[in-house]
């Protein structure tokens, strides 16, 4: 199932929900002020692995975007610990946001996000990527997971 809107769209769509859920339907606050400030170090990870794995992409000079085939197979910085840092980062700012926010609804969110991540995205960008490059992806894949 290829989508025309990009993972970011995703992403601002799950944060708004997130936030949406909490002001509506907060189910028990679980993480009092100030502890919910811990949620900035997830988000900043989040972002910080995003920036990184985008700077891969464009020293490498093949393509973010997701469906685009690529011409080469990053294995590198952020990539030797996950085959998608870009997922992870942004399901990592949900996570960071739902903390931030204090109640548990937001965390239905993230997992949702991550679950459709995985669903619309991933499974078949890494599909093509081994359509792709054969052998080395299925190195690739035996030695760095998916996530983390």
């Amino acid at each position: 199932m290829k989508t025309k809107l990009l993972p970011t769209t995703y992403l601002l769509v799950a944060i708004l929900l997130s936030i949406a859920l909490h002001f509506f339907i907060p189910i028990m606050y679980v993480i009092p002020s100030p502890w919910n400030l811990f949620g900035l170090i997830p988000v900043v990870f989040g972002i910080w692995i995003n920036i990184s794995a985008d700077q891969a992409f464009k020293r490498s000079k093949t393509t973010v975007k997701p469906f685009k085939e690529s011409n080469v197979l990053i294995q590198d910085g952020v990539f030797r610990f996950s085959r998608n840092p870009m997922y992870l980062g942004f399901t990592s700012i949900l996570l960071g946001v739902s903390i931030l926010l204090t109640s548990l609804s937001p965390y239905i969110i993230s997992i949702v996000f991550a679950i459709s991540m995985d669903l619309i995205f991933i499974r078949i960008e890494e599909r093509m990527l081994g359509d792709k490059f054969g052998d080395e992806w299925k190195q690739y894949q035996s030695r760095v997971s998916k996530w983390i």
